[in-house]
């Protein structure tokens, strides 16, 4: 199948770089084809997110999206950044020691599921061609070596290889060009930024696990717009990252821990510390007597400036998160990949425009990149990341609160932090394990009801999405030097080592995964491959 634009991924970049696209082509009365191919059963299915939303982007894109009913009915009504100091006792951080980035007004408390729904079905009516359930597989290269398009994967493939009676062979989609938006490492952007060294002048990028839960609560402790945000136990030893808790509509509140995967210990469970975190009275006392009706991971990219690739390479760009534009000064990823998107639009339909017939690299989206407020606001974020790993959450919450609230992020240097978080495990036997304590089926849970709860399925008879570069690696270098760690940093259960009358073996629960992609990011000898499954599966996110 021709298009003049592919997109790969229906998050809140792609869809708002194929909504742009349209926009800008009717203004111009000026024919487009434009096709979103999406690996989640539905749009939202695989879209995770805390989130707080910043309506930049979407007031540029959709002026009007009040009126169009955009689902964003939530504004934040109060802010609170909290210390936990142990496991009873928390100190509130006055809003003036607060970096400004942390600060949210005039920003809504909303499911991304819920608006890149809504997108969707904007860019619908804009004539885009939506295929929700078709996961882009493979990059397809011209014989000159720019990207020609992808190909979406088989349907009805056995695990043995071989062709079902359901066999469905993969579509192949043209275009003169194709977006790459799958999210935090998508596999795709993750060949092509090997292939076209995208990364060479960038820093390595870094990763963080979010971890969220959706609740409903007792009405008479609900407050609409209530924003926490707060660092401190029970990380330890290191670890950095953080917990936000946010009051939505309808009784509803999501709360979740981000920690960052550059962490050293390899007995760390980052679920294990998310249900213990919830124990903690200044959370607990939100959720005590609630139901939890929701759960999901993702990883998130995190590098920020310093670690943004090249974006363009011939015949395709890459964008939102599977480029790193996510602000974590902001803790913040939505508007900058929407953003994102509408200049790659820009640039595409000022190309197309001109005559170009696709497959070249498309300078002026760096420079309509460089001269946008997405960049100027990356660029004075650029220290906070490397901040706190270099100084800690004290000294580096410190540091960013002088660089965003008196130099407004434009300090004479910049920090830079170059060590690739799977690099940094230390061996198990120089590190403390962790005893954690056992779910009490109220406020923490078990890893399988979890899983159960986030509506993963694959259809099990396929070939494994999670390849190992060497099989034998995991039984043989990362158990005895690292006790296995991907036993603890998967949230979803996947990985264990089973001990029966053969001895030791590494079993991989495909059928689990939440495409969170934590694997792919933290195995210390990057032997975890993930590739796409059969498209619709994985999880099945309500409204997260």
């Amino acid at each position: 199948m021709e298009f003049d634009v592919v997109i790969v991924g229906a998050g809140p970049a792609g869809l708002s770089t194929a909504c742009r696209l349209m926009q800008l082509a009717q203004q111009k009365e000026q024919e487009l084809t434009v096709c979103v191919v999406e690996k989640g059963s539905e749009v939202g299915a695989h879209i995770l997110s805390g989130a707080v939303i910043e309506p930049r982007a979407l007031n540029e894109l959709f002026p009007d999206w009040q009126e169009r009913g955009a689902p964003l009915k939530t504004p934040v009504s109060e802010d609170q950044i909290l210390l936990l100091k142990d496991d009873k006792n928390a100190q509130r951080v006055p809003n003036a020691l607060v970096p400004k980035t942390m600060h949210n007004e005039g920003n809504y408390v909303a499911s991304l599921g819920n608006l890149c729904r809504w997108l969707a079905e904007r860019a619908e009516e804009l004539g885009v061609e939506i295929f929700p359930g078709f996961a882009a597989a493979e990059v397809l290269y011209n014989e000159d070596g720019s990207v020609k398009g992808i190909a979406t994967g088989d349907m009805g493939v056995g695990a043995n290889g071989e062709q079902k009676d359901s066999y469905m062979p993969g579509m192949e989609l043209h275009a003169k060009y194709t977006i790459f938006s799958e999210g935090c490492r998508g596999h795709l952007g993750k060949e092509l930024i090997a292939k076209f060294e995208l990364d060479k002048d960038a820093d390595a990028q870094h990763y963080g696990i979010g971890i969220k839960e959706l609740w409903d609560i007792d009405p008479a402790k609900h407050q609409p717009g209530l924003v926490l945000h707060g660092a401190g136990w029970p990380l330890s030893g290191g670890t950095s990252g953080g917990f936000f808790l946010y009051h939505a509509e309808d009784n509803q509140v999501v709360v979740g821990l981000i920690i960052d995967l550059n962490y050293s210990n390899p007995h760390l469970s980052p679920f294990d510390e998310f249900q213990r975190m919830k124990h903690h009275p200044a959370l607990a006392q939100y959720l005590e007597g609630g139901k939890r009706v929701a759960y999901g991971a993702r990883a998130i990219t995190k590098g920020g400036f310093n670690a943004l690739p090249k974006m363009t390479m011939p015949g395709a760009l890459l964008i939102g998160c599977d480029a790193g534009t996510l602000n974590f000064a902001k803790i913040k990823g939505t508007h900058t990949a929407m953003k994102s998107g509408m200049l790659a639009a820009e640039s595409i339909v000022e190309a197309l425009a001109a005559g170009d017939q696709g497959g070249n690299d498309l300078s002026g989206y760096t420079e309509i990149f460089k001269d946008s407020w997405l960049y100027d606001e990356l660029y004075r974020s650029r220290n906070f990341g490397p901040a706190m790993h270099k100084f800690g959450s004290m000294l580096g919450g410190a540091f960013n609160f002088i660089d965003q609230n008196i130099f407004n992020g434009k300090l004479p240097f910049t920090l830079h932090d170059d060590n690739p978080d799977y690099a940094q495990l230390k061996p198990a036997a120089d590190c403390p394990r962790i005893d954690y304590p056992k779910p009490d089926g109220k406020l923490s849970f078990d890893k399988l009801s979890s899983v159960f709860l986030s509506n993963t399925n694959h259809e099990e008879d396929q070939p494994c999405h999670l390849q190992l570069r060497d099989p034998e690696l995991p039984l043989r270098d990362n158990l005895p030097k690292y006790d296995e760690p991907a036993q603890r940093y998967c949230p979803a259960g996947v990985y264990e080592v089973v001990e029966d009358e053969d001895g030791k073996r590494f079993q991989i629960n495909a059928q689990n995964c939440v495409h969170c992609k934590t694997c792919d990011i933290k195995d210390p000898a990057q032997n975890i491959r993930w590739v796409v499954p059969e498209g619709a599966g994985g999880p099945n996110y309500p409204n997260m």
